[in-house]
């Protein structure tokens, strides 16, 4: 008797939704407290905690709703072979339109299409209430109705220019790749991802929103003299637009090699009205390339790719598992699908290892940006930024060990603090 596979996976996925859903409510019931952290009162003002407060309750019960639905349509469409359904529907598209439905490529497409329009569908109402409810009703959301569906259509649009050449040669790759096939889909996805990373802010990113250098002046000054004394090769600065979509804050930094570039959202500089709080948000970044974070980081995805593709090799051909799943036939496509939900277990427990990982570069690079001097100001930009983003005052232990990857503000301002506290 063959081993029951989807029964398995189905079965695991649940057990996952009752466990984080256990952790949802811890955190729920966190969110509920009606007072600050000890090491928040006197930093956050009450009015802020209550708007945090509001703001995070909404989203937990949002998020109650949404996982229940995730899980239900998740479960039903392994369950019921929904999935071996929907590859022989877009077959039967494909004879229909007079194409070939061997070609797996062609079938490929055809299903991803079906796959895509099935996700707008079940999406767009949860999108639509988080966009136009819940950040709105909070103040955050700055869209139009028009703008979101303009966005959604470009987004749809790259999808059919950049897809059907990606799946085709990952199909090939497979088809073709022997003995070494984990090495070829792995190098292809290597090459594609440094492709994307180079791509996306030079040709993707301005279809969104809108890129101006840093105008002169004393924050441009103290930004490029920082990363002239961290040796920081900043080739240009920017400022993004991100008012138009939300109030929420952030800034970050890409590029390869010698050509670095730096982004600030407009929220941020609006609300750091503190020059040096911008400054220390910088440095924190900066420690993280200094620090080589952002190489090993990028080093453990491709390992985990090359890891995640050499299963992938090792199942791909088992005829028990795709007819677990209802399929006669063992199309490439879907072996990645069915080889996704099987590697569950271990996706989980890599993606908790990870999360201990990034938490622990964020306290590295908060110390990096403090031994620079800007212990102070970088404590007073983080709580500018809970305050002004209404983050989690209040934050479950559990539940920020498993699915935070920044330590929650409490724990960074205490680690900030330490050093001085020992010298006093």
């Amino acid at each position: 008797m063959a081993f029951p596979y989807m029964e398995a996976v189905v079965g695991f996925m649940i057990l996952m939704y009752i466990f984080e859903t256990y952790l949802d409510l811890r955190q729920h019931a966190a969110l509920k407290r009606p007072t600050l952290p000890k090491t928040l009162k006197g930093v956050i003002s009450q009015e802020k905690f209550e708007k945090s407060r509001a703001y995070s309750l909404d989203k937990s019960y949002f998020n109650f709703v949404h996982e229940f639905v995730t899980i239900l349509l998740d479960s039903a469409i392994l369950f019921y072979g929904i999935l071996p359904l929907f590859w022989k529907k877009s077959g039967s598209f494909l004879v229909l339109v007079g194409l070939n439905e061997e070609n797996e490529i062609f079938h490929t497409l055809a299903f991803l299409a079906g796959v895509m329009i099935w996700s707008q569908i079940t999406d767009l109402p949860f999108s639509l209430y988080s966009t136009f409810v819940i950040e709105a009703r909070h103040g955050f959301n700055k869209q139009t109705t028009w703008m979101f569906f303009r966005d959604l259509f470009k987004g749809i649009c790259l999808a059919i220019l950049l897809g059907p050449p990606i799946v085709s040669a990952i199909i090939l790759i497979v088809q073709k790749g022997g003995p070494y096939l984990a090495i070829y889909l792995w190098a292809f996805m290597f090459v594609l991802s440094l492709v994307m990373m180079t791509l996306y802010p030079v040709l993707i990113a301005p279809l969104f929103n809108k890129f101006t250098p840093l105008p002169e002046g004393e924050l441009r000054e103290k930004i490029e003299k920082l990363a002239s004394f961290l040796h920081f090769p900043l080739k240009k600065l920017f400022v993004v637009d991100g008012s138009t979509r939300s109030s929420h804050s952030n800034a970050y930094m890409y590029g390869f090699f010698k050509n670095k570039r730096i982004v600030l959202y407009d929220t941020l500089i609006q609300q750091c009205k503190n020059d040096e709080e911008i400054v220390a948000v910088i440095a924190h970044e900066l420690g993280h390339w200094k620090l080589n974070h952002t190489m090993y980081s990028f080093i453990a995805v491709q390992i985990l790719t090359f890891l995640q593709f050499g299963g992938y090799t090792l199942v791909r051909n088992s005829t028990d598992l795709f007819r677990s799943f209802g399929f006669d036939t063992q199309p490439v496509l879907i072996g990645l699908i069915i080889f996704q939900h099987s590697v569950i277990p271990l996706q989980h427990l890599v993606s908790f290892g990870l999360n201990l990982v990034s938490r622990a570069f964020e306290f590295q690079a908060d110390a990096f940006a403090k031994k620079l001097g800007y212990g102070s100001a970088l404590r007073a930009g983080l709580v500018k930024l809970q305050e002004e983003n209404l983050s989690s005052m209040n934050t479950d232990p559990w539940y920020s060990a498993y699915h935070y990857s920044h330590p929650p503000l409490v724990e960074r301002l205490a680690a900030i603090g330490e050093p001085d506290k020992k010298a006093d």
